[in-house]
C-alpha cells in the first residue's frame, strides 16, 4: 500500500502545483506585457488582479462548445487533450530535489526516476506535434490546417537540434538519467559553463517546441486569424491555452535540470544545515531558476518580433542544426584530450 501511496501524493502535489503556477503564469505574463507597453495590466478581479485566472478558467467552462458542420468529431475532441497530456506528464521524470525525510521516511524528490529519463523526454516531446496537427486536420478549415502543418514541420526541424544538442549533456554526466545528470554538476560544473553551445541551441529550441514568439508561426493571428486552435472554443481552447503555458513550464525545468545545475545549490552544506532545510533550499533553488526562465520566455515574447516563415526554416536548419553538431563533436574532442 505504501508502494502506491508516496508516489500517488507526489503526482498529486506536482499535479496541483503545476496547475496553478500554469495559471498565474498567465497572470504573470498580462502583467509583464502591460509593464513593457506602459499599460496597466489585469487589476479588477480580486487584489491586483489575483482572481483573474480563477475568472479566466470561469467564463471559459461556461462558453459554448461549437463544432465546426464538417469536422471530424473524435479527433477535434482528442487533440486538445494530447496537448495537455503530454505537457503535464512530461514532469513526472523531473527531480525537483534530491531527497526529504518526512516522518521517518526518505522520499526523493521525483515521480519517477527512470534510467532513460532524456529519452522519455523527447519520445513525449515528438508526440507533442500530434495534438496540433490533429487539431488543424480534423477543423476542416484552411486556417487551422495551415496552423497545423506549419507547426509539424517546425517541431520537426528543431527536435533534430534539440535531441543533439542534449548529447553533449549525456557525453560529460555519462547517464541518461535526470538525477545523475544534476549530481555531475555539483559545486559550480553547472553545463551552461561547460556547454554554452548546447545551452543556446536547446534554447532557441525550446522556443520553437513551445511556439513562443518569435517562433509562433502555427498561430500567426495576421495570415491564419489563431491557427490551428482557429475553431476552437470553450474548455477545449482553454486546454491548448493551459498547454501553451505548461510546455513553457516544463521546458524551463528541462533546460534548468540539463544546463543551470537543477536543484544544485553552491555552498548550501557549508553551513552545517539539517537536511531537511537543505532540502527546502534546493527545492527553492530549482523553483527559482524555473522561474528565471520563465519570465525570459515572457520578456523575449513582448522584446522580438515574429521571423518570417523562411527565416524559421533557415535558422533551424542552416544555423541551430551544425552548431548543436559542431558541439557534438566539441565535447567529444574534451573528453577525448582532457
Amino acid at each position: 500500500m505504501e508502494l502506491l501511496l508516496i508516489p500517488a501524493i507526489k503526482i498529486a502535489v506536482v499535479l496541483i502545483v503545476m496547475l496553478t503556477v500554469v495559471a498565474y503564469t498567465v497572470l504573470l505574463e498580462r502583467k509583464v506585457a502591460a509593464a513593457i507597453q506602459n499599460r496597466i495590466g489585469p487589476n479588477r478581479v480580486g487584489w491586483k488582479g489575483m482572481l483573474q485566472p480563477l475568472a479566466d478558467v470561469l467564463k471559459l467552462l461556461t462558453k459554448e462548445d461549437i463544432v465546426p458542420k464538417q469536422a471530424n468529431r473524435f479527433i477535434h475532441d482528442l487533440a486538445p487533450m494530447i496537448s495537455i497530456a503530454v505537457a503535464l506528464t512530461t514532469f513526472a521524470v523531473i527531480p525537483f530535489g534530491d531527497h526529504i525525510v518526512l516522518f521517518g521516511r526518505d522520499i526523493k524528490l521525483q515521480i519517477a526516476s527512470v534510467n532513460i529519463g532524456i529519452l522519455y523526454i523527447l519520445a513525449l516531446t515528438s508526440l507533442g506535434v500530434y495534438g496540433v496537427t490533429l487539431s488543424g486536420w480534423s477543423s476542416n478549415s484552411k486556417y487551422s490546417l495551415l496552423g497545423g502543418l506549419r507547426s509539424s514541420a517546425q517541431l520537426i526541424s528543431y527536435e533534430l537540434s534539440m535531441g543533439i544538442s542534449v548529447i553533449g549533456v549525456i557525453m560529460l554526466a555519462g547517464s541518461l538519467q535526470l538525477d545523475k545528470i544534476v549530481e555531475a554538476q555539483a559545486g559550480w560544473r553547472w553545463n551552461i559553463i561547460l556547454q554554452p553551445i548546447g545551452f543556446i541551441t536547446f534554447v532557441v529550441s525550446a522556443f520553437a517546441e513551445t511556439n513562443r514568439l518569435p517562433f509562433d508561426l502555427p498561430e500567426a493571428e495576421p495570415e491564419l486569424v489563431g491557427g490551428y486552435h482557429t475553431e476552437y472554443s470553450g474548455l477545449k481552447f482553454g486546454l491548448f491555452f493551459l498547454a501553451e503555458y505548461a510546455n513553457m513550464l516544463t521546458g524551463s525545468a528541462i533546460i534548468t535540470t540539463l544546463y543551470l545545475g537543477g536543484w544544485q545549490v553552491p555552498f548550501v552544506h557549508d553551513f552545517g544545515l539539517s537536511d531537511f532545510w537543505v532540502a527546502i533550499i534546493q527545492v527553492a533553488g530549482f523553483c527559482s531558476k524555473v522561474v528565471l526562465l520563465i519570465l525570459f520566455f515572457i520578456i523575449i515574447r513582448w522584446t522580438l518580433p515574429r521571423f518570417r516563415y523562411d527565416q524559421l526554416m533557415n535558422l533551424g536548419w542552416k544555423w541551430m542544426l551544425p552548431l548543436s553538431i559542431l558541439n557534438l563533436l566539441l565535447t567529444g574532442a574534451a573528453i577525448l584530450l582532457l
